[in-house]
């Protein structure tokens, strides 16, 4: 399946693995990658040390592409910038921030930068820049969420622009493929599927909670801090939502959510850590392997655009 995504990272499907912060590492992308997609690591909260060992992780396990996301709110991303540069990564995502003036330096080191864009002002804004292909991501997603779903961004950014538009948020299957690709996206980003699958070394029972949960299980923390996060709803959930509908302070919502983000897949803590998933729960029945899950989706997705394609020929 060629698109322009797959021309650019030189991958064999139009898939790339969404950086979840403590969930995704080395194991997680390498399994990504030797499966034809393009594997991410999450550098959120990471030391840049660790990063350091999860590149040299995978590319031990495979010479496939790979890259790293980084979170531009971090008070250590210039030292991760510069250590992804040093390895000569293929691609780096960027987020939480103004990916602009590391554009330069990222192509100067051969790597290709791609942004997380939540809107058409910026979408145009990176490619002017030099974006090499840009990430749109709806409300749909889990973690980190802007305001316009993943529908409304595909329908008035695409045709904006020239570059490679990857399609993320709520995408965990072949039909979602298919309406991205049918949308005009060059490939879709997938975080929670992939959550769900063997290679994801995070705890079994959250991994479990997310094939358990269904469509209406997510919920959204931080609206009054505008740092909109999407999880699975549980009672650390349900406190700090109260909390926020009674007006606590930004303090008092910041002390019960320290840690939630790791406590969920580093220790399988399903009450009080937070599980960010995105919407589309309801569909990830099963925990598979990486290869088995992008092959059911580009499989599916071929045959899904053949019948559409049979029906009005």
């Amino acid at each position: 399946m060629e698109t322009k995504l797959t021309k650019l990272l030189e991958i064999e499907y139009p898939i790339i693995q969404g950086a979840m912060a403590w969930v995704s590492d080395g194991q997680l992308a390498a399994g990504v990658s030797k499966a034809g997609g393009a594997g991410t690591i999450a550098a959120s909260g990471r030391s840049v040390e660790w990063v350091k060992d999860q590149i040299r992780f995978v590319k031990e396990r495979t010479d496939k592409p790979f890259g790293v996301n980084v979170m531009l709110m971090a008070d250590n991303h210039e030292e991760i910038i510069d250590l992804v540069c040093s390895e000569k990564l293929d691609y780096v995502t960027l987020g939480a921030g103004n990916p602009i003036p590391y554009l330069e330096k990222l192509h100067r080191a051969g790597i290709k930068a791609i942004p997380v864009v939540p809107n058409t002002k910026l979408a145009k804004r990176v490619e002017d820049n030099g974006a090499d292909a840009l990430v749109i991501e709806g409300m749909e997603a889990g973690g980190h969420i802007g305001k316009l779903t993943t529908m409304a961004l595909m329908t008035q950014v695409i045709p904006q622009i020239d570059i490679p538009v990857i399609a993320a948020g709520g995408f965990v299957d072949k039909r979602g493929l298919a309406a991205a690709l049918a949308m005009g996206a060059a490939g879709i980003q997938m975080g929670t599927r992939f959550y769900a699958s063997r290679e994801c070394t995070a705890k079994l029972a959250v991994k479990e909670k997310i094939i358990e949960s269904i469509d209406t299980d997510t919920v959204v923390t931080g609206r009054t801090s505008s740092h909109s996060v999407r999880g699975i709803r549980n009672k650390m959930s349900d406190k700090y939502l109260k909390l926020e509908r009674e007006g606590a302070t930004k303090k008092e919502l910041n002390e019960l959510a320290m840690g939630s983000s790791r406590a969920a897949p580093q220790e399988g803590d399903i009450d009080w850590g937070f599980i960010q998933a995105g919407q589309s729960l309801g569909e990830i029945k099963n925990i598979l392997s990486c290869k088995s899950i992008i092959q059911e989706i580009v499989e599916g997705s071929q045959e899904i655009i053949s019948d559409i394609h049979n029906k009005f020929v």
